[in-house]
């Protein structure tokens, strides 16, 4: 299982990593039922999820480590599924710490028939928020004791590492992968020592951006699984070869968790498995050489992570953040955003396709 990989070896490839993903990931629920490992949301559309397992993606780290064990002396395959096996144990880290309640937050509606301010946000009549912010807390007794709002529920809210430590273990994950080598060129350039920030840029954009659209059954998955089938697309029709069977692995990863992640989700992946898909995707992206059409591809994670910026630097104000939250909060199904997502996803590496053909 070394060297060039002809059309067989990738679909023998493809449906290793795609059976081994339903088999741990029905094996890892089931453990996580019984140690009552379990999803507590924090939105108030999907409180009715509360109690279904999480730290699912658990079950990429066994896929990628069996993947390893027997591709090995592929050195694209080799890199790529050893940068996500070391994401993933950094989600779970994460995942780990989340285990433990920092706070209890409470739920408010607003009882009264005007429109109040509450924090940055602006709650109308009979809607439902959550007082997270120091300014948030500081008014909500106010209004209770004005009986403007009442309070129907609280949430926990787990434990998070400092931003600052994310952000520095994303940078071991990046100065990982270029310490590697073998990204010495991208898009047509010579990276030279620039390599070291180029690539710990990419692997820290990606993490985040799958990490943030993890949010809604099927969306991070599918996503990621749409983005990498398109680019095996790109690897077969404009070559080299090289590029299809690291992204072969994502789609059959994301694929079989599908399975158990599509609405409605008996299963989430947690940090641990956005950071094994955030981490992988970036590495196959820069070690196959095609970041234009990556980039273009991940399109709505990457816009998704711009409209949360924009709200954090107090730009625009959603109500909730991220964006698919808010669409939700507006009206707007599950179904219908998730399927939107996956739809513009799927546009976006159409575009690209026909761009490289026609354009390029």
């Amino acid at each position: 299982m070394c060297g060039k990989m002809n059309n067989t070896d990738m679909l023998i490839l493809f449906l290793i990593t795609l059976c081994a993903t339903i088999f741990f990931t029905w094996y890892i629920k089931r453990i996580l039922l019984q140690a009552k490992i379990a999803d507590n949301p924090i939105v108030s559309e999907h409180r009715h999820k509360s109690g279904t397992p999480t730290m699912g993606g658990i079950a990429f780290l066994f896929t990628i480590s069996l993947i390893i064990a027997l591709y090995y002396q592929n050195t694209p395959i080799l890199i790529v599924s050893f940068i996500m096996l070391a994401g993933g144990i950094v989600g779970l880290v994460d995942d780990l710490i989340g285990l433990k309640v920092k706070e209890v937050q409470k739920i408010v509606v607003n009882i009264s028939n005007e429109v109040i301010t509450l924090g940055r946000l602006d709650v109308e009549p009979n809607e439902e928020v959550r007082v997270a912010t120091p300014k948030a807390k500081a008014e909500v007794d106010d209004l209770l004791e004005a009986g403007k709002v009442k309070v129907i529920g609280e949430v926990p809210i787990k434990t998070e590492p400092e931003e600052l430590e994310k952000i520095i273990c994303q940078i071991v994950l990046g100065f990982i992968l270029a310490l590697t080598g073998v990204i010495t060129t991208l898009g047509g350039f010579e990276l030279g020592i620039l390599a070291i920030p180029v690539v710990i840029i990419g692997v820290l954009g990606s993490i985040n951006s799958v990490n943030l659209i993890d949010g809604m059954d099927g969306l991070a998955a599918g996503i990621v699984g749409i983005a990498s089938f398109a680019c095996c697309i790109y690897g077969y029709l404009f070559g080299p070869a090289t590029i299809i069977p690291p992204f072969l692995i994502l789609t059959a990863l994301c694929l079989g968790f599908l399975v158990f992640n599509k609405f409605p989700a008996s299963i989430f992946m947690g940090d641990t498995g956005s950071f094994v898909l955030g981490t992988g995707y970036a590495a196959a992206v820069m070690v196959c050489d095609i970041p234009y059409f990556g980039v273009l591809v991940l399109g709505v994670p990457i816009i998704s992570v711009v409209v949360s910026l924009l709200h954090r630097a107090h730009i625009i104000k959603l109500p909730v953040e991220p964006l698919h939250h808010t669409l939700n909060h507006y009206g707007m199904s599950e179904i219908k955003i998730v399927l939107s997502y996956w739809a513009v996803t799927a546009l976006l590496a159409i575009v690209g396709i026909l761009a490289k053909m026609y354009l390029f």
